[in-house]
């Protein structure tokens, strides 16, 4: 089969609250996932992105980003960025803008995210 016969990728966004993730299938492969919190009244607190091994470098942890902010969006929730690669990915964007929570709205940047964490030890 050629490149231009194959089939489109098909991309399943799950909300698994029993492990609090967010989770990214490609056709059928869990491929990646965020932790998140989910805080009264509608606030997420995203955590921690994660992608399969051998899945990593083919754009799947901004792929879910968009995913999961879009989900959220959806709910009329708002978003606090502790997460480096979520706060890095907002610092490079105005589309999500909206999201950020004003009071609570976590990291500005991967920077700032990072060096959280290891003061934290984590």
């Amino acid at each position: 089969m050629s490149r231009e016969e194959q089939a489109p990728v098909t991309e399943e966004l799950i909300d698994n609250t029993d492990q609090g993730r967010f989770e990214l299938y490609r056709d059928g492969d869990l491929v990646g996932w965020l932790y998140y919190t989910h805080l009264k009244p509608n606030r997420y607190a995203i955590l921690h992105t994660e992608v399969e091994s051998s899945h990593q470098h083919q754009g799947v942890a901004g792929a879910m980003v968009r995913r999961v902010l879009d989900e959220i969006r959806a709910r009329e929730g708002t978003i606090t960025a502790i997460c480096p690669f979520v706060a890095d990915y907002l610092s490079r964007t105005t589309t999500y803008a909206d999201l950020i929570d004003a009071r609570h709205p976590g990291y500005s940047d991967r920077a700032a995210a990072e060096s959280a964490r290891a003061k934290a030890g984590g």
